[in-house]
């Protein structure tokens, strides 16, 4: 087996035949942080660093990890093909990580590119890449109808967006191919600084003063019916840990004015306020039959100096093993069970067992979310695949997501994904566990036909 050649990930022969089934379906990719305005813009990319790494935390982190200076990954200062050489010249130093393989994916895929990138192939590959997106065929939105075949995807927006971009972008589709998700972690993290700017940015947004929780639900209801009419089908909602639901309203009402006050919280107000919001935003969502989802456990900017300096989202968030999901959890399940879908994520493959086996619990409206963040490589896809079947339901697997912000994600991260999906259904055939007819139905619904339906897509 060569690298990236027609068997990679796939080490059985019914695991080809598999793949040959479901490799061409349409991407269903119901959760990412497309840019949706370089979408709606279609300009050509200006550069192979703008198209690879100029948003790709994935790719900092490794490059930081092989001593490359800050300068030539988020520094202003060096050029764009400066900063792409420096990374080309330790990648074969990173082999083994995904990013090696889904830069490389990229390369093979869409620009007709074999060779591996290094410091002696930086510039010539620089040079092929930059000379394809000056074209037309590498606009975003050629790629995205074309070659990344994507038939749906939903971005992640805040409450007080107007989603104009989203509008551009579909009417030059011609159908609506983007859609919005609404993610109001900002009005629901109290403890975050900055929390009572954005209040008073929700209240302008709405033109009403919120001096009460009841205002602020108000507001929100407001917000959520607004992306409703914009296509919206789901929220999305970041916590380090779940947070009960059976909180009271009245006593997140006094938490609410006090914060607003500017008094400080202790970490019990903080959590009885967060779960109350969030009950709220669940019950909007219950009415209208969105999905939710909860992406559980990121332990944000750990790195004191890297947060100084760049802030978040840069590469600073790590897993922890030792929380505890499952009271907050249960709290929740209970309280909107049957009424609810519930997509659940969780960044530590230790919490795997705790998400698949209360999806199992809760029946057909929750579900495990794909292997996430650091969980998001063959390693990870393959150990959370085989879970699944031993203890949950195959069928009820909510889809692989992108949870990128790179547009060529959705090619790479979708064929890894469907590879090792072939390789460990083709394996149960050929231990004599599952016949292999149910099986490639098995395949194409949770590659396309099953999560396209559970998320109404």
């Amino acid at each position: 087996m060569a690298f990236l050649d027609d068997n990679y990930l796939i080490g059985n022969a019914t695991g080809k035949r598999i793949f040959n089934e479901i490799k061409d379906l349409p991407v269903i990719d119901p959760h990412n942080h497309a840019n949706v305005r370089e979408i709606a813009d279609n300009a050509c990319y200006s550069d192979a660093w703008q198209l690879f790494a100029a948003t790709d935390h994935y790719v900092w982190e490794m490059l930081r990890k092989r001593g490359v200076p800050e300068s030539l990954i988020t520094g202003s200062e060096a050029s764009a093909e400066e900063k792409f050489l420096a990374m080309a010249k330790v990648f074969p130093e990173i082999v083994g990580n995904p990013v090696y393989e889904w830069i490389h994916l990229d390369l093979k895929r869409y620009f007709g590119i074999d060779e591996r990138l290094s410091e002696k192939t930086g510039r010539k590959i620089w040079n092929a890449v930059n000379e394809k997106l000056a074209t037309d065929a590498f606009r975003p939105q050629a790629l995205l109808t074309g070659p990344l075949n994507v038939e749906a995807m939903s971005s992640t927006d805040d409450p007080v967006d107007l989603l104009e971009d989203h509008e551009r972008a579909n009417a030059a589709f011609g159908r609506q191919i983007i859609r919005p998700t609404w993610r109001p972690d900002k009005a629901m993290k109290i403890f975050a600084p900055g929390w009572r700017e954005y209040i008073d940015r929700v209240g302008k947004r709405f033109n009403r003063k919120i001096s009460t929780f009841s205002d602020l639900i108000d507001a929100m209801r407001q917000s959520h019916d607004y992306f409703a009419e914009k296509g919206c089908l789901a929220t999305d909602h970041g916590l380090e840990l779940p947070l009960r639901a059976d909180y009271l309203f009245e006593d997140a009402d006094r938490i609410f004015r006090r914060a607003l006050a500017g008094e400080t919280l202790t970490a019990a107000e903080m959590d009885c306020y967060m779960g109350a919001f969030l009950a709220e935003a669940a019950a909007l969502n219950a009415e209208k039959g969105w999905v939710t989802q909860l992406h559980l456990g990121a332990v944000r900017d750990v790195r004191a100096r890297l947060f100084d300096a760049l802030g978040p989202d840069v590469g600073g968030d790590v897993s922890n093993h030792y929380q505890d999901f499952l009271p907050a959890l249960v709290s929740f399940l209970n309280r909107f069970d049957s009424k609810l879908k519930v997509v659940l994520y969780c960044l530590d493959q230790g919490h795997q067992a705790t998400l698949a086996t209360l999806a199992r619990a809760f029946g057909e409206n929750v579900r495990l979310g794909s292997a996430w963040w650091l969980c998001d490589h063959p390693t990870g896809m393959r150990r959370q695949l085989e879970y699944i079947g031993a203890v949950d339901v195959y069928w009820n697997f909510a889809g692989m997501v992108s949870d990128s912000r790179k547009l060529l994600s959705y090619g790479s991260r979708f064929e890894m994904f469907r590879r090792v999906l072939a390789d460990v259904l083709g394996s149960l055939i050929e231990y004599g566990q599952m016949p292999e007819e149910e099986t490639m139905k098995l395949a194409v619904a949770m590659a396309y036909a099953e999560p396209k339906r559970f998320w109404n897509l």
